[in-house]
């Protein structure tokens, strides 16, 4: 059996599907199979409209690396392509970052396929669970400043959050955990400063509703307790953190479905729509990890 994860901007979250050995179907095919949405024209290797990235897993299992003659005339004239990556992919058997998916075939290993998609259709967002569309979090957003100053609360909670989980993780000599909850905390900041900017003179310390008002007493975007584990690993540290931006994205999302102001839902739909790029981001950096941590494991 091989691993093939599809990862677009075009899908809601990578899937991961399993080809059988020695079923010499390509990269399209069991894309199709699956209903994996790659676009694709002509099936021949000629318009080049499935072309992909692709990674291999597991250095030492490269089997799917032979180029058509289509594929390299394909690739030439997208320029994806050069002259040193044919040599190398058939002399040294090292594979070349852009494939055709119809004419590359999968192996008995391991890959990742990322694609654009089709650009005329909306990127899909992120999974939510039903409670999304009810929850109100205690009380019925009505106007912009007091949507800013939930945003601007959750924003702040998040960055301090990650700071001090970095800050935990340092001092107990897990500097890997630590540089990532670091990096995290500056994408908050980075947020909480585009939320300031909106806000304007909202002062959220003010318009801060108390404590009861958010899931489990605590701002949506909390990461859980466990997180705080010094023990944690790098990917336990990702859906961590990934926890806590699924649950920013929800509220965004149940602010733009429960408010009776047009204002107010177009305002939470901008941050429905940077939050849903934030948890995309932290599904691709989870499903790399896990594949790398399996890559190593073998």
């Amino acid at each position: 059996m091989s691993n093939v994860t599809f990862s677009s901007p075009s899908m809601g979250r990578d899937v991961t599907v399993y080809a059988v050995a020695g079923d010499r179907g390509t990269i399209l095919s069991v894309a199709k199979s699956h209903k994996i949405p790659i676009p694709f024209d002509c099936q021949d290797g000629e318009c080049g409209s499935c072309l992909v990235e692709v990674k291999h897993l597991d250095p030492s299992r490269r089997h799917g690396i032979a180029l058509t003659e289509k594929e390299k005339e394909g690739l030439r004239t997208l320029g994806k392509i050069t002259r040193k990556e044919i040599e190398d992919a058939e002399v040294n058997d090292m594979p070349p970052r852009h494939r055709l998916a119809c004419q590359c075939f999968v192996r008995d290993e391991d890959i990742l396929v990322s694609f654009e998609g089709d650009e005329t259709l909306p990127h899909q967002p992120p999974h939510v669970t039903p409670a999304a569309k009810v929850y109100k979090g205690g009380l019925e957003i009505d106007s912009v400043a007091q949507f800013l100053s939930y945003a601007v609360k959750v924003e702040e909670d998040a960055a301090v959050h990650f700071e001090q989980l970095s800050t935990a993780m340092a001092g107990v000599k897990n500097e890997p955990v630590a540089k990532l909850f670091a990096q995290l905390a500056a994408f908050s900041r980075k947020h909480l400063a585009e939320a300031q900017a909106r806000a304007g003179a909202v002062d959220a310390h003010v318009e801060v509703p108390p404590d009861y008002v958010w899931p489990d007493h605590a701002t949506p975007e909390r990461t859980a307790l466990w997180a705080g584990d010094p023990t944690m690993k790098r990917l336990d540290a990702l859906r961590a953190a990934l926890a806590g931006e699924k649950r920013g994205y929800e509220f965004y999302y149940a602010v733009a479905q429960t408010s009776k102001s047009e204002d107010v839902v177009a305002a939470a739909k901008e941050f429905v729509r940077e939050e849903a790029e934030h948890v995309k981001v932290l599904e691709a950096w989870i499903t790399r990890e896990e594949w790398e941590q399996k890559s190593h494991a073998a």
